[in-house]
């Protein structure tokens, strides 16, 4: 079985390549994600395989690169920075071609090889400013 570090690794290599179908098979099937910036939690396989495919298909050029990654017990923590374009639709609202760079970090807990639990933050306001969202 995976310790929780080496199925962080898995899941950059998995959001680098833009693959939300090999994302997916990182998580529990009653997983969480809760992105902070952007309110409730998503619970489920189902919607988070919703939600990346949406992200993906916004940010086509996205990518992530982890600074610094920890690992404590049950937990993976990773110091990120990422990028993109904002090349198609999310969440309703259409695609304005600005790119972006930001930084975050997320903790992942991974109960028997798999994510149980993500929470993410970012800077919301640097984020939608960068691809101009109005932000709420």
């Amino acid at each position: 079985m995976k310790l929780p570090k080496e199925v962080l690794h898995d899941w950059v290599a998995a959001y680098n390549a833009r693959d939300p179908y090999a994302l997916i098979e990182l998580y529990h099937d009653d997983a969480i994600n809760h992105q902070v910036a952007f309110g409730a939690p998503l619970q489920g396989r189902e919607a988070l395989l919703e939600s990346f495919i949406a992200f993906f298909n916004a940010f086509p050029d996205n990518y992530t690169h982890p600074e610094n990654i920890f690992e404590d017990g049950e937990w993976a923590i990773v110091e990120w920075s990422g990028g993109g374009t904002f090349l198609g639709e999310l969440g309703g609202n259409p695609p304005t071609g600005k790119s972006f760079t930001l930084r975050g970090c997320g903790f992942f807990q991974v109960i028997d090889g798999k994510i149980r639990f993500q929470r993410g933050y970012i800077d919301k306001y640097t984020w939608f400013t960068q691809i101009g969202l109005p932000v709420s």
